[in-house]
């Protein structure tokens, strides 16, 4: 068994409630996974300081919901306790319309991923502007949709033992157990900016908070209702083998004869985005995964045939990329030289002539891709459907593949053949030409990609890899 972790909508504390169960579960000794649904790739750094282990995104946008359920059963299994921390309110997904049946669906969902799994959710409730009404909130959300089983609620803000008592008399003719009372928190917080939490690699002070949210743990949850619930057993899920589990079984058998590829990994404060499994899907198709810092080092790693630029926070750092100039200068090279480059979002960025921040100061970069990356306050995000426009490093042409978009930069210029047409995924509505191709093994993209139901994504990579070695080291 595992819990999810819901709320009743945004900006309600799950991401504090779920630190928080996670802290307190590791304190104790037990090994904990956990899960993101959704895309995000801030709140599973957190995940991942606190328990040790890579947390893994559930999300059938990005892959299916076949991908979804044996991602679940593969990394559970392995671990004492299992959480799994939701994506805005319970029922926000993608609306999707179902023709047949007249009516629109809550895909991809928190819901979506609890029915999927066959989880019980906590519910998380804001209650710092709440006494009795408490209770409707609580009855619209366990009797909304009868499939959704409705383990029990923490209270979040609460904000004196007076408040409490009130948002238990609301409560108690529902006789809907309450597994966590969290009170108002001024000492425990963690810094934001514009696309959302500060990552843990940039908190000095992350261990203490992580230790405040333990000793919190020890004493606003009700364990001995929680631990049974979290305490991962077998079942029909865990043994189950779908085509993409024997798929990604057999990688590591097919590719073990072949020589390994080194590809470097750009991985430090300014480039931290990364799926855990498109990582593991490079090693399982025979990478040598080298992880440096476009920051700190002063030239690529030696002997390398591949390069994976992330996405993260070039802006926050342009500075300091700027004044690598002998790194700016060897990235160059080798792309010019032809070596298969994958740059996402602040990957793309950093591969511009120049970055121009909030403050319209400007920094140069790698130089390979002609335009200027612009930080504006217009924020993109989304999922998209997008259709490639030409043969690429990692798809053909009117290949459809489906990604996700969130930044708040911008190209100057477009005047080039694009390597997407995108569009909203739950609709036609068109968002425009996106991407960067160019004839030297370059895919460049704002785009961001889970290649877990898409193995031919990064097998293609490694094949255009082989063979490649950067003579410039």
């Amino acid at each position: 068994m595992a819990l999810v972790i819901a709320g009743e909508r945004s900006g309600v504390g799950k991401t504090t409630v779920t630190l928080t169960l996670l802290a307190s579960l590791c304190r104790r000794g037990g090994q904990v996974q956990s899960f993101k649904v959704g895309p995000d790739y801030i709140d599973p750094m957190f995940h991942s300081y606190v328990t040790g282990l890579a947390c893994r995104n559930l999300d059938p946008v990005l892959t299916c919901e076949a991908y979804v359920q044996q991602c679940f059963a593969n990394h559970s299994q392995a671990s004492e306790y299992s959480l799994v921390e939701g994506v805005m309110g319970l029922f926000d997904g993608v609306s999707s319309f179902v023709k047949d049946k007249g009516q629109r669906t809550d895909f991809a969902s928190t819901a979506h991923i609890a029915r999927l799994l066959d989880l019980p959710v906590v519910l998380v409730i804001d209650c710092s502007r709440l006494s009795g009404s408490v209770a409707a909130i609580a009855y619209g959300y366990c009797s909304f949709d009868p499939k959704i089983k409705i383990a029990g609620l923490v209270l979040n803000r609460v904000g004196s033992d007076r408040h409490l008592s009130l948002l238990k008399d609301a409560l108690q003719s529902l006789q809907l157990p309450i597994l966590g009372v969290l009170r108002r928190q001024d000492n425990i917080t963690i810094p934001d900016r514009h696309l959302g939490l500060v990552p843990t690699a940039e908190l000095s002070e992350l261990d203490a908070v992580i230790e405040r949210l333990a000793d919190l743990g020890d004493t606003c949850f009700d364990w001995q209702h929680l631990l049974p619930l979290l305490n991962t057993q077998s079942s029909a899920l865990n043994t189950q083998h779908s085509a993409l589990s024997t798929q990604h079984s057999a990688l590591n058998t097919q590719h073990s004869a072949l020589s390994q590829v080194r590809i470097a990994v750009a991985r430090d404060r300014a480039f931290n985005f990364y799926y855990q499994d498109n990582l593991d899907l490079l090693q399982q198709l025979g990478a040598e995964l080298v992880f440096w810092s476009p920051l700190a080092d002063s030239e690529l790693p030696q002997n390398i045939q591949g390069m994976y630029f992330g996405g993260g926070f070039p802006e926050v750092f342009a500075q300091q990329l700027a004044a690598n100039t002998n790194v700016r200068q060897a990235v160059k090279t080798a792309i010019l030289q032809g070596m298969p480059t994958i740059a996402e979002c602040g990957g793309l960025m950093y591969l511009c002539e120049e970055i121009i921040d909030f403050e319209s100061k400007s920094y140069p970069m790698v130089g390979v891709i002609p335009t200027s990356a612009c930080m504006g306050g217009r924020l993109t995000l989304g999922y998209r459907r997008a259709i490639a426009l030409q043969d690429s490093l990692l798809v053909d042409a009117d290949t459809t593949v489906y990604g996700h978009e969130f930044h708040r930069s911008s190209l100057k210029s477009n005047s080039h053949q694009p390597l997407f047409e995108t569009y909203r995924y739950d609709c036609d509505e068109n968002m425009g030409f996106e991407g960067w191709n160019l004839p030297i093994n370059l895919h460049a993209s704002y785009v961001h990609l889970h290649w877990g139901a898409s193995v031919e994504i990064p097998q293609r990579f490694i094949q255009q890899c082989r063979g490649k070695v950067l003579s410039a080291n």
